[in-house]
């Protein structure tokens, strides 16, 4: 087997869906190569990964950990991202800076298409990747139905270089079919070398034949020996998968157990041989080779007692503590062990390393000692799906809770906190109900804030069916100048979605012209919340006539002769209430899409269309459009139907009105609320 080359140091982005083990894999990963002594577990919430308050209460990963080793001399930093989508933004983010990766899942062939979105990421982002099945021990049907599964989910060719030696309904060791050699799990302690079993001889040449064959499609030498039924030596095999796996072509298939160690070290020499050199990121990324140092900020964290810590990748260039980065000085330079920080007196490329107080640096941001410098492309952000409305629990807090909330964005794009005018409330919009609870959470672990939060209203508004004109005065006296405005208008609705307009034909003089912008402004004052309690829209207001004094008459007596006559004319013009309609389009693997079809039907939707997902083999698109009343848990219900791979995109479509007890029932209770 050929040895390891001078590649400097290279990162590795552990993913795969929530419950797959990643977490438990870093920490075996870490004893393995001596970084940590004792392995912790998930469930004493003693790991080296998911250290933060808000991933130990939910016993999963809420960010990414970061944790830098060395195995044989090698340097290597992994990086472990959360599993459940709704976090999935840090594992996006991490991936900008990863050499390689490794797809971390469970031996159930119908858990296969959860790993269709991070599988289908990688192959856009043409990131080299692994694929290591955990948990063996629970593995309960034949491996070949897990790799096909495994396939119909990926685009890239997959090829298992191991097969998994069963002994009775336990899985006991491994054949690594590159050098037909087979190895026993010992718990605790490194396989050892055993005989390949005899029952298993024709499996194992079946499947090594077939790890050749694809192989083959990207290899011309090793096409004609198999073309002349020449079997490659062992190094030859090796030398073969190295440089195809490095390229990228395809995805090898390792098997192994984390918590018992089982097949760790195997992953680890496979990345060491196989995972590409630091060199071939950058020029992925459109690095230039040459120049000034240059590093991008793959995670930002405000902690609570030591300032802002980056996580960023050095693309180029050394990179040393005190350096100007940016406007901004570097106060201290770290390699991470999850939440432990050693300080380094300078950084190279490759290297994946905490820079302190960078205050204003955010994730995706790419840093030179030049304050100019051309952005490297950055993780794509998914639209928010769920928001929740949120306001501080104490009053005297109210002020701090952006300024805080701002922080959190910095740390997570996919974030967004926006006030809804219509329901005067703040909204912090993001990926789903666990991903808002947990940044309340952060706001009170890092900022003391406590929040509290509840489901947004839904911006309804009203709208008239017919016209009337209105006649109305305000007169006031009070001794000395009293107050008199008079004022004639028509009221008269409009077509859908054209909003307000205010006309006047007023001849005459009967109301002077400095006093019109006056009745203006008492119109649109009333049309924040008409006869049914909600913003008035698709109307116009013409005003025809009036009266004024010449000395009790002001902006002010006209302002409220406006509002008197909207007061007094709308109710007699047929209101009706407006709820909003979303057009939504729903991706989903194909077989689930009647499932689908049913969620949207139970919601008052309307289904438009169906269309297959670009690029998705099997994946379809719904189109449909739904009231936003009914939008507020439909990506729950969409995730839990599709094993969590569902998702959607939405934009607004327009206002319809609403009747009948649906209508009423909204009245009354923003009525009482």
């Amino acid at each position: 087997m050929s040895g390891s080359t001078d590649t400097g140091p290279r990162s590795v982005a552990l993913v795969g869906p929530y419950t797959s083990g990643k977490t438990t894999l870093l920490e075996a990963i870490l004893f393995a190569t001596g970084a940590i002594h004792r392995k912790g577990s998930a469930k004493e919430g003693n790991t080296v990964g998911d250290a933060s308050p808000e991933a130990r209460d939910r016993r999963m990963s809420t960010e990414i950990n970061v944790a830098t080793t060395t195995y044989l001399g090698d340097v290597l930093t992994f990086l472990d991202c959360p599993g459940s989508i709704e976090f999935w933004q840090d594992g996006a983010n991490a991936l900008m800076g990863a050499d390689a990766a490794v797809v971390v899942c469970e031996p159930e062939a119908d858990k296969a298409i959860m790993m269709m979105p991070v599988l289908r990421r990688l192959s856009d982002m043409g990131l080299p990747h692994f694929i290591f099945v955990n948990k063996m021990d629970r593995a309960s049907g034949p491996v070949g139905d897990l790799v096909t599964a495994l396939q119909e989910a990926a685009e890239k060719p997959l090829v298992p270089r191991q097969l998994p030696i069963v002994d009775g309904e336990a899985v006991t060791g491994y054949v690594d079919l590159p050098s037909l050699r087979a190895f026993a799990y010992k718990p605790g302690a490194a396989s050892e070398p055993r005989d390949i079993p005899g029952d298993m001889a024709d499996d194992v040449a079946r499947a090594r034949y077939e790890m050749l064959e694809k192989l083959a499609d990207f290899d011309d030498t090793l096409m004609e020996q198999l073309l002349e039924d020449v079997d490659p030596e062992r190094d030859a095999a090796y030398d073969h998968l190295s440089a195809i796996t490095r390229d990228g072509h395809v995805a090898p298939i390792l098997f192994g157990m984390a918590e018992q160690g089982a097949g760790v070290t195997r992953l680890l020499k496979a990345l060491r041989h196989e995972a590409p050199a630091a060199n071939a990121a950058a020029e992925r990324a459109g690095v230039e080779p040459g120049g000034e140092p240059l590093v991008q900020i793959l995670k930002s964290v405000n902690t609570q007692h030591g300032g802002k810590l980056s996580v960023a990748r050095v693309w180029r260039g050394r990179v040393a503590d005190g350096m100007t980065l940016g406007d901004e000085r570097v106060a201290g330079l770290f390699r991470l062990l999850g939440r432990q920080t050693d300080k380094l007196t300078e950084a190279v490329a490759g290297d994946i390393v905490g820079l302190g107080r960078l205050e204003r640096a955010v994730a995706g941001a790419t840093l030179s000692p030049s304050k100019d410098v051309a952005q490297l492309p950055r993780a794509p952000v998914p639209q928010p799906v769920y928001a929740l409305a949120m306001t501080a629990a104490d009053r005297n807090d109210e002020v701090k809770v952006s300024g805080a909330v701002t922080k959190l964005m910095d740390e997570d794009p996919s974030l967004r906190f926006e006030h809804e005018d219509d329901t005067n409330q703040w909204l912090l919009w993001g990926q789903g109900e666990m991903h808002l609870r947990v940044a309340a959470d952060r706001l009170r672990n890092r900022s003391g804030l406590s929040v509290k939060v509840e489901r947004p209203k839904v911006p309804y508004k009203e709208a008239i069916r017919k016209g009337i004109s209105q006649h109305a005065r305000y007169k006031k006296q009070t001794g000395g100048h009293g107050q008199f405005g008079d004022v004639h208008v028509d009221i008269k609705p409009l077509p859908r979605g054209s909003g307000f307009q205010f006309d006047d034909k007023v001849v005459g003089g009967a109301v002077p012209r400095q006093f019109i912008p006056a009745v203006e402004a008492g119109v649109q004052d009333f049309l924040g919340k008409g006869p049914l309690g909600f913003p008035v829209v698709d109307l116009s207001v013409t005003l025809t006539d009036g009266q004024h004094h010449s000395v009790d008459s002001s902006e002010l007596a006209f302002k409220t002769a406006g509002r008197m006559a909207m007061l007094e004319g709308l109710p007699k013009c047929d209101p009706v209430l407006l709820e909003p309609i979303l057009h939504v389009d729903i991706s989903a693997p194909s077989e689930l899409t009647s499932r689908v079809n049913g969620v949207v039907s139970s919601r008052r939707g309307q289904i438009l269309g169906f269309d297959a997902r670009p690029g998705w083999q099997g994946w379809d698109i719904l189109s449909a459009q739904l009231p936003q009343s009914e939008m507020h848990d439909l990506i729950i219900e969409i995730r839990s139907l599709t094993s969590g791979v569902g998702t959607f995109t939405w934009k607004f479509d327009r206002l319809q009105e609403l009747h009948g007890r649906l209508a009423d029932e909204v009245v009354e209770t923003y009525a009482a609320g």
